[in-house]
C-alpha cells in the first residue's frame, strides 16, 4: 500500500490458518479469520480500514500453502513445474467503529490468477530453493523475485499473484465508501 501512497500499520493477528477445502473459500476464510483476530491497538481511530489477505496455489484441487521445509518447497516446485496452476487470494476488508470494534460485516473477495511455469531440471529448482526465497511463500515461490524467470505465461492480475490483488482491493474499498484513487471518501459515503 506504501506504493499507492497510503499511510497503514501492519498490526498482528492471532487467527490460525485453516487448511484444506477449496482453495476460494480457504483463502477468503482466511483473510476474514485473520482481520477477526487482528490486534488492534487502542490508539487505533474509528473509522481506520482494517485489511487481511491469504494466499494459497492450487494445482488441479491440490492446494499448496507454504512450505515447512526445503524438501517441501522442491517438491511444490516439481509439481509445478511445466504447469499451469491457479493463484488465489481471498481479501477481508472491514471498517472500526469506537472502542476499536469492527462496524458491520466486512467485505469478502477473492482474486484468482493462472500462472504457467515452464518445465525446469533439478538443477534450477535445486538453485531456487537454495536461495530461500521459497520460505513463507504459497506454493514455494515468490513470483517478484527471481522465480520470475519460471513464469511463461500469466493471466490474472500480476500484484494476486505477489500476494495483493490491488484490482479486487481497489473495488472493495470503493463499496466501503472509499476512492483509493483520489484518497477521498465518495459521494454516497459522505451522504450527499
Amino acid at each position: 500500500m506504501r506504493d499507492l501512497g497510503i499511510p497503514f500499520s501492519v498490526v498482528h493477528s492471532d487467527a490460525q490458518e485453516a487448511s484444506g477445502g477449496r482453495a476460494k473459500a480457504l483463502a477468503e476464510a482466511n483473510a476474514l479469520a485473520k482481520v477477526e483476530a487482528a490486534r488492534i491497538p487502542a490508539e487505533a481511530q474509528p473509522g481506520a480500514f482494517v485489511l487481511g489477505t491469504d494466499t494459497v496455489v492450487s494445482l488441479g484441487r491440490h492446494i499448496m500453502g507454504k512450505p515447512e521445509s526445503a524438501a517441501e518447497a522442491a517438491r511444490m516446485l516439481t509439481a509445478l513445474a511445466g504447469r499451469t496452476h491457479r493463484v488465489v487470494s481471498g481479501v477481508a476488508l472491514a471498517r472500526l467503529g469506537a472502542g476499536c470494534t469492527v462496524l458491520g460485516e466486512a467485505l469478502v473477495s477473492s482474486a484468482c490468477t493462472r500462472v504457467s511455469f515452464a518445465r525446469l531440471d533439478e538443477t534450477q529448482i535445486d538453485g531456487y530453493v537454495r536461495s530461500g526465497e521459497w520460505k513463507g511463500k504459497a506454493g514455494g515461490y515468490a513470483v517478484q523475485g527471481i522465480a520470475a524467470l519460471f513464469v511463461v505465461g500469466l493471466r490474472g492480475e500480476y500484484s494476486n499473484v505477489v500476494g495483493l490483488p490491488l484490482q479486487l482491493l481497489y473495488r472493495l474499498f470503493r463499496e466501503s465508501g472509499f476512492d483509493l484513487l483520489r484518497r477521498e471518501w465518495t459521494a454516497e459515503a459522505r451522504g450527499t
